[in-house]
């Protein structure tokens, strides 16, 4: 029996480029103790008061199916979240509950592309991009950003490629490089999506970590606010990564939509996971701000760590949980150091070319172990990347 051509395609000739992650695990599987600073998990687990509400809300018998949309308490806090950070009216038709941002990314290229479509999205990318797109069976088309530009992408290189595409999908702060994308860069992003008639698909589910400058979303944009569809999620902002809660922001038509693909898809989120979300947000900053914390310490650290060395470069460090690192001194490609640095120290970073072509010669890490850990595996790999580099 044939498998269909849409699966077995997924990932596409680049593959996923996770073996170094995939060994890493085989490794502590075995009992061998690995500094795993590889995936985007905190090291703090959900706050006890959340899972106190989630548990009162399935003991209050809140474990029936939910409203498909997502319950209206839940929609009405989430449109209030938004108007609020960005300024632009937003209400409950305006918003479906997701499971998880990654649901929420393959309902929105459902939602604006059909099959055969052209889908830009940017290099260096979250390494579900791709696959998502071609979930959908459309052509995922890369458009590549420079180190030398800190990954903030080129409008004009955008507009080169854009001509007949039907999407765009930007990810601000951006995972994996921590580049938090300028107001000028977004600008000039609209421009092109409106001279293309595209429609944006920003990813903002960082948007609770930004160490330097200030996150934008695009769609208070001038113009943007009828072609952009936001993603947003519980998963970093709250440590909620394993309830599989997010949304999606977009005009009421498409929303409309979106529900009914819901329907005979997902058929929605749990409702006591919903209601453990809402007390969350209700909670206000303070929930979010102890689950950024750790980050916004740890790349302080990073920085002092990295300073008055020129063999690993950091990529400036504006937001989410992430450093890129340019590891192009030491003439090893990023998986070749990653799996020495695995092999030698038991350390397990991700090598940037699993994120893309754009990010060879990189490494990614994630902050997302104690701070006395994270110091001590960040000062081995700058010691190993200067013992590897070639001198003279």
């Amino acid at each position: 029996m044939k498998i269909s051509d849409r699966l077995v395609t997924l990932t596409g000739a680049e593959g996923d480029g996770w073996d170094v992650f995939y060994r890493a695990r085989t490794m502590v599987a075995s009992g061998l103790p690995v500094t795993e600073l590889t995936i985007g998990e905190h090291d703090i687990r959900t706050h006890p008061r959340i899972l106190e509400e989630m548990h009162r809300a399935a003991m209050g018998g809140h474990t029936g199916y939910a409203m498909v949309p997502g319950v209206d308490a839940l929609r009405d806090k989430v449109a209030a979240r938004l108007t609020e950070r960005t300024g632009v009216a937003t209400g409950r038709n305006n918003i479906l509950i997701t499971p998880g941002g990654q649901a929420a990314l393959f309902a929105a290229h459902a939602g604006v592309c059909d099959p055969g479509d052209r889908a830009l999205y940017l290099d260096p990318y979250y390494a579900t991009y791709p696959g998502t797109i071609r979930g959908v069976s459309a052509e995922a088309v890369a458009i590549e950003t420079r180190a030398e530009d800190a990954f903030q992408p080129d409008p004009e290189t955008i507009d080169a490629v854009a001509t007949g595409a039907k999407s765009l999908l930007i990810n601000t702060p951006n995972n994996p490089t921590g580049t938090v994308y300028s107001r000028a860069t977004l600008e000039g992003i609209a421009r092109v999506c409106q001279a293309h008639d595209l429609w944006l698909i920003s990813d903002e589910v960082y948007d609770t970590q930004v160490w330097e400058g200030d996150h934008l979303s695009p769609r208070a944009l001038p113009g943007m606010v009828d072609r952009t569809l936001v993603v947003g999620s519980m998963s970093k902002s709250h440590a909620m990564t394993g309830s599989r809660i997010g949304w999606i922001a977009g005009p009421e038509e498409m929303i409309y939509h979106l529900i009914n693909l819901a329907t005979h898809t997902t058929y929605g989120v749990p409702g006591y996971i919903q209601d453990a979300a809402l007390f969350a947000l209700d909670e206000g900053s303070w929930l979010e701000d102890e689950v950024s914390a750790p980050f916004q310490r740890r790349r302080a650290l990073a920085l002092d760590i990295l300073k008055g060395q020129s063999t690993v470069r950091v990529i400036p460090a504006q937001g989410a949980m992430y450093l890129m690192l340019d590891i192009r001194a030491t003439g090893l490609s990023g998986e070749t150091f990653a799996n020495r640095l695995l092999d030698r120290h038991h350390i397990a970073v991700m090598p940037g070319e699993s994120f893309g072509r754009a990010a060879a010669g990189h490494v990614r890490v994630a902050m997302t172990v104690d701070d006395e850990a994270f110091a001590t595996a960040l000062e081995t790999l700058v010691t190993f990347a200067t013992e590897v580099t070639p001198h003279g």
